[in-house]
């Protein structure tokens, strides 16, 4: 049956207001970047890894490879010119310059291992194998050491964008059976454009081969991931399993690594845990059980004693003071007990999953009024502001108990007058009813708070004679969730606790 509601009204909502409640007050918050898979991260430490290894040893072979080639080129060319000028006697000093320019072309004609440009100088005098007398390729600092020792030296210049060898090689005088230096030096300079080319030639192929490596350096990096990952899903998906109640799952280890002895322990874990849940829910049950079965027990004997109780009651007023007073004290603790033992039967049948709704429409104000008239309580204890019109699909005696316990709550713990409000709210999961019960006492403490629907809880321990059962709100709260609702308790900014339950208009629907 669908709910029938008339005489009102749903406010529309500010479109400006609600902007301005979704402005951040302060600044926007950084956006986090979401931290990269255990796959991903696996593979690129794989892939750094065997680029380093690459680079590195292509590096090194560079190296090695580029101070070979350069070495023989040198080499051959300082060994080739000092061999030709052993052969070269100076007779006199200083030498005759077509004579150093005679020996200059020549040595360049026979130059290895590529032709060479030479260069002659004593003192100021200075010749060439061409129509340049000197040479930009050998520097000041060269012809300095040239002219202090009597060994060849080489150097490597870059000029123009290329690379020359420039080299000297002072030659010796023999003097009364001792060879002396004889101040000409000659150089050589030598373009080593093969060279480069063939360094370069091997920069390219260390370059262009990198690439492929790395790609096929991938397949390794997968399958060790898929390697690493495997127990890692494993333990991930027994882990959602066992959240959902799956105790008895267990992984199987392969193996003696720390991946392996994670699944030992997971292992070890789970079945610690079944062990304990189970004895747990054993335990539990027995509880259950014992409760269900001392309050079935409890209802004839309590049945009699309560009919006994009314009797003692009318007859009290006869009877001399202290025997009255016993009296009306037992038919009080005997109407206590029997009120646990409904309580305990109550929550007996939710923990059984017993519990069953009987729905049936109701016009809501008219069902607040009744709930206030069977417990006699007063205006001046109880108001209620629910507006007519409203109609819902709640079970009758669930919604009694759940608002008699709000307000009895209330009553025994704050401060009259208790108010009592209601109303249907549109939202996007569909209508709801809002009923608030707020009272003046001294509200609840932050402490008490949490565990305000905790069974047996009472939150001032000088209260544990009081009348209540201390099922009251773990009642309430079980009625509401099997209306599909919630219930939540806070303190008003004013005074006093409030507490609001919502409730589906078409809770059977």
């Amino acid at each position: 049956m669908k709910s029938l509601r008339k005489r009102r009204t749903t406010p529309q909502p500010d479109p400006t207001a609600a902007a301005r409640r979704d402005e951040p007050s302060g600044p926007r918050p950084a956006r986090r970047i979401s931290p990269l898979g255990l796959r991903t991260r696996l593979i690129a430490a794989f892939l750094l890894v065997a680029a380093i290894s690459s680079v590195t040893t292509a590096a090194l072979t560079y190296r090695e490879a580029r101070t070979a080639i350069l070495k023989q080129s040198q080499d051959t060319a300082v060994a080739s010119m000092r061999d030709q000028l052993e052969k070269v006697e100076l007779s006199s000093l200083p030498p005759p310059k077509e004579l150093l320019r005679a020996l200059a072309t020549e040595m360049a004609s026979r130059g290895k291992p590529h032709p060479w440009t030479v260069f002659a100088e004593y003192g100021d005098l200075r010749v060439s194998s061409t129509s340049s007398p000197t040479s930009t390729v050998v520097t000041e600092e060269m012809r300095t050491e040239a002219h202090k020792t009597t060994h060849s030296s080489f150097q490597r210049v870059v000029k123009g964008g290329r690379v020359y060898l420039a080299f000297a090689v002072p030659t010796m005088f023999e003097q009364g059976g001792v060879r002396r230096p004889s101040g000409v030096v000659f150089y050589g300079v030598m373009a080593l454009d093969d060279e480069q080319a063939t360094i370069e030639a091997m920069v390219r192929a260390a370059r262009d081969g990198a690439l492929p490596a790395l790609a096929v350096a991938v397949i390794p990096a997968l399958l060790a991931a898929r390697s690493v990952l495997r127990p890692v899903r494993e333990l991930r998906h027994a882990t959602q399993r066992m959240g959902r109640g799956r105790l008895d799952i267990r992984i199987q280890a392969k193996g003696r690594d720390e991946l392996a002895e994670l699944a030992r322990t997971f292992n070890e874990t789970a079945s610690a845990l079944e062990e304990s849940v189970d004895e747990l829910q054993q335990a539990e049950a027995r509880a259950r059980r014992f409760a269900a079965d001392v309050s079935h027990e409890l209802r004839t004997p309590l049945a009699g004693m309560l009919a006994v109780t009314e009797l003692l009651d009318e007859d009290a007023d006869g009877l001399d003071t202290d025997t009255a007073a016993a009296v009306r004290l037992i038919s009080t603790e005997t109407g206590k007990l029997a009120v646990l033992v409904e309580d305990l039967m109550e929550i007996s049948r939710f923990d059984a999953r017993a519990a069953e709704l009987n729905l049936d429409e109701v016009d809501f104000a008219e069902a607040v009024r009744q709930t206030l008239r069977r417990r006699h309580w007063a205006e001046e204890q109880v108001r209620a502001v629910v507006p007519a019109g409203i109609r819902a699909r709640v079970d009758p005696r669930r919604f009694d108990v759940i608002l008699a316990n709000l307000v009895a709550n209330a009553l025994r713990h704050g401060s009259a007058p208790v108010l009592v409000t209601a109303r249907a709210e549109e939202r996007t999961a569909g209508e709801f009813l809002v009923i608030e019960v707020r009272d003046n006492g001294p509200g609840i403490s932050e402490e008490a708070l949490p565990h305000i629907f905790d069974r047996f809880y009472k939150a001032d321990a000088a209260r544990t004679r009081s009348a209540g059962s201390g099922l009251g709100l773990a009642i309430t709260l079980e009625n509401v969730r099997l209306h599909g609702g919630t219930v939540r308790a806070a303190n008003s900014p004013a005074s006093g606790a409030v507490f609001t339950v919502e409730i589906p208009l078409e809770a059977g629907a």
